[in-house]
């Protein structure tokens, strides 16, 4: 069953069956949203960390007052392109992605459910060539 949706602001709902087509719906929707929360997905978001004295990065998370716009902006793309996948799925999807806290995470559960790893894309060649 189809479900497409018409308005702008309301992203496609993707079922298991049609995959493939919403993909590239989805990835638009996204990017017309906010090219920032698109780059944020596609190269995954990790939350500020410290700088130590040494301007290394330390292991130890930033607290929110400390953020700058720069961290508020890339949580702000990860939050925009999070909830569009949480909202553009149906429940059997959304039951793989629930317990995902960061897009990116999401984002590659969805494509391994659905387009395999590369072992198994390679397989799927390997069966049409022959």
């Amino acid at each position: 069953m189809d479900k497409e949706r018409g308005f702008m602001n309301i992203p496609f709902i993707l079922i298991g069956t049609d995959y493939y087509y919403l993909k590239f719906r989805m990835v638009a929707f996204i990017k017309s949203m906010d090219n920032k929360a698109w780059k944020v997905m596609v190269k995954g978001w990790d939350p500020p960390m410290i700088l130590g004295p040494d301007g290394k990065v330390t292991n130890m998370v930033k607290a929110e007052k400390d953020w700058d716009d720069k961290d508020e902006k890339e949580l702000e793309g990860n939050s925009k392109s999070f909830n569009t996948l949480f909202n553009g799925v149906d429940k059997n999807i959304f039951r793989l992605i629930s317990n995902c806290t960061i897009d990116k995470e999401a984002l590659d559960i969805l494509k391994t459910t659905h387009e395999g790893t590369s072992k198994v894309k390679m397989s799927r060649i390997q069966l049409l060539t022959t």
